[in-house]
């Protein structure tokens, strides 16, 4: 407890303006609830709430960012604590920022050389028959910057495709087409350069959608994944040199696709992932041995500004 000291008076910003605000609430509750266990002086801060300048008239010395998708994970609060000196969890502007757009994501992979399903960037005089030519049947339509599958939908015929690029362009105005690959979903976790154990996600409906995430309880996650230990590590390194190619810093999520042919494929980052009873990186910190109060301790101490 005495040791928790030196991070000073510790902001949880959760909640915030995005589509994700009600995850962001559980995540961020999660979070605080743990530090304030740990003996760390932490306090909630919502964005949607509160003005920014007040961290630094309350005297913040030190910022866990909760926050999921725009206005908390796209670079914006980022930099406003930047500007302000005030150290933050996560990555920095540049990487928040690239991490958010799922397209420019995929354009930094792809000339870097690294497996990225096949996509296309879509407009509304898009020729449908073409997309469904180039990408096959199934496929995903879905914006290009939100999280947690919001605007995201499997489609099966030609005939859906108008009807689903509309729901995506509700959510953004950069709407992809990406190929759909039935070897399953994985998700490898970053924790202060360290890759966690792979996770593989079963959902129990159509495919790992926000039900699939949050709210049912359903949803399969095998940790141990079920590779081999050469696979698996196979995977973690490629996540390392994806989180690293967009400037990632601190910690976050990778999540890949497995392709008919046996191959991993990179699907997108989460640089501020979920940390609700539902998800993902405190179970591969479980299995590392990494309790959940462990876990938001190391996260806090790779705060820092400057990133």
């Amino acid at each position: 407890m005495e040791n928790m000291k030196k991070f000073g008076k510790v902001a949880v910003l959760f909640g915030g303006r995005s589509a994700e605000r009600e995850v962001s609430l559980k995540s961020g509750s999660a979070v605080l609830a743990a530090l304030q266990r740990s003996g760390v002086d932490a306090h909630a801060f919502d964005p949607a709430q509160r003005d920014l300048s007040e961290l630094r008239k309350e005297k913040f010395e030190r910022v866990f960012i909760a926050l999921h998708g725009r206005f908390g994970e796209d670079g914006t609060v980022q930099g406003a604590l930047e500007l302000m000196g005030i150290p933050y969890t996560g990555s920095g502007v540049m990487a928040s920022a690239i991490a958010m757009d799922k397209w420019r994501t995929k354009l930094v992979w792809q000339a870097a050389g690294l497996p990225i399903p096949e996509y296309e960037a879509l407009t509304a005089p898009t020729d449908w028959n073409a997309v469904a030519d180039h990408l096959d049947l199934p496929l995903f339509i879905k914006p290009a910057s939100e999280g947690s599958s919001v605007g995201v939908t499997k489609v099966k015929t030609v005939e859906e495709l108008p009807a689903a690029y509309a729901e995506a362009a509700k959510h953004d105005k950069v709407v992809i087409a990406e190929s759909f690959m039935s070897g399953g979903e994985y998700t490898v976790a970053i924790l202060n350069g360290r890759a966690l154990p792979a996770i593989k996600i079963e959902p129990a409906n159509e495919f790992y959608d926000y039900d699939s995430k949050y709210l049912r309880d359903d949803t399969r996650y095998l940790c141990p994944c079920g590779l081999s230990a050469e696979r698996e590590g196979e995977m973690q390194h490629l996540a390392q040199l994806a989180f690293a190619l967009i400037g990632g810093q601190g910690w976050g999520r990778v999540d890949f696709l497995r392709g008919d042919d046996d191959k991993f494929y990179l699907l997108e980052v989460n640089t501020s992932p979920g940390m609700t009873d539902h998800s993902l990186v405190p179970m591969a910190a479980r299995q590392a041995g990494i309790s959940f109060e462990q876990l938001v301790v190391q996260i806090l101490e790779g705060a820092g500004i400057g990133k």
